[in-house]
């Protein structure tokens, strides 16, 4: 698995790309990092790659990308992107990166970089959403990218934006019924979820779905906890949501499974350790908890779930620590 960074020359964003002010408001490594080996996978996904993408704070607004390479069990930093940003959104359309929206400590951020690994390079060629925001959620659905909700630097939002890689257009869709942002998002069954978040006032255990197919969106049984910043992944028929920080802002180890045939959420066993700003994704078959903070330092370790005995076991570790980063993997 693996995150790259953008080498290369500087490309400065273009003029019609918007910014917003906000409110004030809350290489090669010579040494190879310890890290446990990959657990099989089910199926042959020998060629995908986890990349590790970005990561800001005033202190280190570095935005490194790192790579995790099966073949050699390690960490390699590739090449960073063009605007060193936090609160990204992170996905992948078409066997490249997406990285949306963000902001830094002036700025929220409306502009799109994409990255190919073919040449290990970001490209700023990419339609910027309508409006500037960070904590958007960002999946993919039927070829298309989904940006979801967030905060445009006066206000969480329920904006939904689609686009279209062949006409390299954002076009708006139908927006939730609640305003949301640092929500998480999967997909599962044909339907596109939205869980958690925080509305402006206050922290969410709702969840809504939308269907693709006509466009409507729907309210689902709540989560058992309220939470954002959180990790959400869809693994085995169910979605995972761990970690985030809860309506007393507190980090949390947390753990809930959603089951779409009984509608419900069950509780899962606690992480190793609390994790605000997690990253949750399936590689190699093997559902992983990635980075994170846990409220005192930001976190270089990776946790994997085994699902067959409901327990969390630490993996190993990134490189670097990436406050805000997040990950995606390529297939």
């Amino acid at each position: 698995m693996g995150i790259f960074n953008e080498q290369g020359a500087s490309v400065e964003e273009p003029e019609s790309r918007l910014m917003l002010i906000k409110d004030t408001k809350a290489g090669l490594s010579k040494h190879r990092p310890k890290t446990a080996s990959i657990p099989p996978s089910s199926k042959d996904d020998s060629e995908s790659s986890m990349f590790m993408v970005g990561g800001w704070s005033p202190d280190d607004p570095s935005c490194l990308v790192e790579q995790f390479l099966t073949e050699y069990n390690e960490w390699r930093t590739a090449a960073r992107m063009v605007r060193p940003r936090g609160g990204v959104a992170v996905g992948t359309l078409g066997g490249k990166i997406y990285t949306v929206g963000g902001e830094d400590n002036i700025r929220c951020y409306n502009s799109v970089e994409r990255y190919s690994p073919e040449t290990d390079s970001w490209s700023t060629d990419v339609a910027p959403l309508s409006s500037p925001r960070t904590g958007v959620c960002l999946v993919t659905v039927d070829q298309y990218l989904y940006a979801i909700g967030g905060h445009d630097g006066i206000s969480s939002i329920s904006t939904m934006e689609r686009y279209d890689p062949k006409l390299n257009t954002w076009s708006k869709q139908a927006p939730m019924l609640t305003r949301r942002t640092r929500a998480v998002a999967a997909v599962l069954g044909g339907f596109l979820y939205v869980m958690g978040g925080n509305d402006g006032d206050a922290v969410l255990n709702s969840v809504e779905r939308y269907s693709p197919v006509d466009g409507t969106w729907s309210i689902c049984a709540h989560m058992l906890c309220p939470r954002e910043n959180a990790g959400c992944a869809a693994y085995l028929g169910h979605i995972y949501v761990a970690g985030g920080k809860d309506e007393l802002n507190l980090e949390v180890s947390a753990v809930e499974r959603f089951d779409p045939e009984t509608m419900r959420w069950i509780p899962v066993r606690r992480m190793q350790n609390k994790r605000n700003e997690i990253s949750l994704v399936v590689f190699s078959g093997t559902l992983m908890a990635v980075g994170g903070s846990d409220g005192v330092t930001s976190l270089k370790t990776i946790e994997v779930y085994n699902h067959e005995s409901n327990t969390w076991r630490h993996f190993g570790s990134m490189k670097s620590n990436h406050p805000g980063g997040r990950v995606a993997v390529l297939c």
